[in-house]
């Protein structure tokens, strides 16, 4: 049944209330104006209570009703700054319509195309305004999670077919049309199929929430295939100084690291599969070699310390996975040693060279002091008793004393650029393109991750207490990702309010808390 909003939706403590709520023709299209009636009021204003009007919770935010002469408009559109636009946002973000995010008041540019998309599914005027019909049916207990099929068309069919073409299910970069044909059913139907989940052609919640998890298996080469098209990748990997062993067209544990390592440094989604727009990216001039340097972290790592200790350069404890002093200075008696440029990082000749036929083994010298482990020499270690019960180990912190304010620096330069769904910068951002491009402007080389990629990053040092945050720390929340500011506030790329801003960590951070990320010491 259809209902019309009161202006203001509560319960009178100890008594119970009569709310008149007028029914709705459906003959009224959805942008007729909201018609609301309000019940008489009492000698003597109670305390309120928000009326329950959703499976999920409230209809209106806690500690926001909605005050006497503060009407809901008769129309919802761009622009309106109201309450009730954070109750339609999370509603939104409930129903898989906006990307999560901490609701705001304001209707802007992302909410509009929000309510655009469900009016599509619901058969509504695609007007992006909010009137009666479709504010009963976003806030309806009967609401429909976001899915859509063959025939339908918009900018968000457009991503979901560039992400089936990322995965091998869609075979040309030319059917990423933002229409939803015949073809993208049949590679919506095949991925359903090789992942297990019903074979339906549409992209629903289940197949919505697969698309960008670590579970995802994709329809594209990868672990355990051999081919010349493998070998062929294999060969270019080497020439960009990222594969540690030599081709062989199987594609085994080397050739995933180096894949990955690829990815980190040419701005690609990092999943360890040679998939359409990796091998574009891999056979293109402007392809990025490789680089490894003091301070890095991760299984590349350990496959250089594994060669430099095979020629004699580094001892077996000193195989850490973290690219320290010892290290460096590992790499640059290697480098003197076999007449190349001693610099101390592992670029693409010197990873050539060390994984080459002709390697010169080191002098003799005497033993090597032991290496540290990033996140376990001292500095850390007393970082991490003074926050004692809310970090793990494991990660490492950059101790660099001026990092922090600089991180704070660069987010604060791009306050206000508009959020841009999957966009990483230089002018426009999602949340996790924000938090990549700031790392990497301050000298972080950090690869690029979607906001669940965020949830096991593990390179740094984990915060698992939301009390015990800090400037410059990465903050994870649920479907989202922001860098923490100092003095309670918060920078991220919002799609709430369609821009970057600096906002406080409010109680919805807190609820939604997953982790945090120490970058800096």
């Amino acid at each position: 049944m259809n209902i019309n909003l009161p202006i203001r939706m509560c319960l009178l403590v100890g008594t119970l209330a009569a709310v008149c709520l007028t029914g709705c023709q459906n003959s009224v299209n959805s942008n007729d104006p909201i018609v609301v009636t309000a019940a008489p009021e009492p000698e003597t204003k109670p305390e309120l209570a928000i009326v329950q009007m959703t499976p999920d919770g409230p209809l209106f935010p806690d500690n926001k009703a909605i005050e006497a002469g503060e009407p809901i408009p008769d129309y919802i559109r761009k622009g309106v700054e109201h309450p009730v636009v954070a109750s339609l946002q999370q509603r939104l973000m409930d129903l898989g319509f906006m990307d999560n995010d901490e609701p705001t008041e304001y209707y802007g540019d992302m909410t509009v195309a929000a309510v655009k998309h469900f009016q599509r599914q619901n058969g509504l005027p695609q007007d992006g305004i909010v009137g009666q019909n479709t504010l009963n049916a976003i806030m309806s207990p009967d609401a429909k999670y976001y899915a859509v099929s063959k025939g339908v068309e918009g900018d968000d069919i457009e991503r979901i077919q560039g992400r089936l073409y990322e995965l091998g299910y869609l075979a040309t970069p030319d059917l990423v049309t933002g229409n939803f044909g015949d073809m993208t059913e049949a590679a919506v139907i095949k991925l359903q199929q090789v992942n297990g989940l019903e074979q339906d052609g549409k992209v629903g919640q289940k197949t919505v929430n697969l698309l960008y998890s670590d579970e995802i298996k994709p329809n594209m080469l990868t672990y355990g295939e051999k081919s010349d098209v493998v070998l062929a990748c294999q060969e270019r990997l080497k020439l960009l100084g990222y594969m540690t062993s030599e081709p062989d067209g199987a594609y085994g544990d080397d050739t995933t690291i180096a894949v990955k390592q690829f990815q980190a440094r040419n701005d690609l989604v990092v999943d360890g599969y040679l998939g359409p727009s990796t091998r574009i990216a891999l056979n293109s001039s402007a392809a990025v070699p490789n680089g490894i340097s003091l301070g890095d972290q991760g299984d590349a790592v350990r496959r250089v310390q594994e060669l430099l200790n095979k020629y004699g350069y580094l001892v077996a404890g000193n195989i850490t996975s973290y690219y320290g002093e010892v290290t460096e200075n590992a790499v640059k008696e290697f480098q003197r040693q076999n007449g190349l440029s001693a610099d101390g990082s592992v670029g693409a000749m010197t990873m050539n060279k060390l994984t080459g036929s002709n390697v010169k083994k080191a002098p003799a010298k005497s033993s090597q002091k032991k290496e540290s482990s990033g996140g376990n020499n001292n500095k850390n270690n007393n970082n991490n008793n003074s926050n004692k019960g809310s970090t793990s180990g494991g990660g490492s912190v950059i101790h660099n004393s001026g990092g922090v304010s600089s991180l704070i620096s660069v987010a604060q330069s791009k306050i206000g650029c508009p959020y841009v769904w999957g966009a990483k910068g230089a002018n426009s951002f999602d949340c996790s393109g924000f938090v990549y491009w700031c790392l990497n402007q301050v000298g972080v080389r950090q690869s690029y991750l979607t906001s669940s990629g965020w949830r096991n990053v593990g390179k740094y040092q984990k915060i698992t207490s939301f009390g015990s945050l800090q400037a410059g720390d990465i903050i994870v929340v649920k479907g989202h990702v922001g860098i923490v500011a100092g003095g309670g506030q918060v920078i991220d790329a919002s799609s709430s309010h369609g821009r970057v801003v600096q906002r406080s960590l409010s109680s919805w951070w807190a609820n939604n808390f997953i982790c945090g990320w120490r970058i800096f010491g």
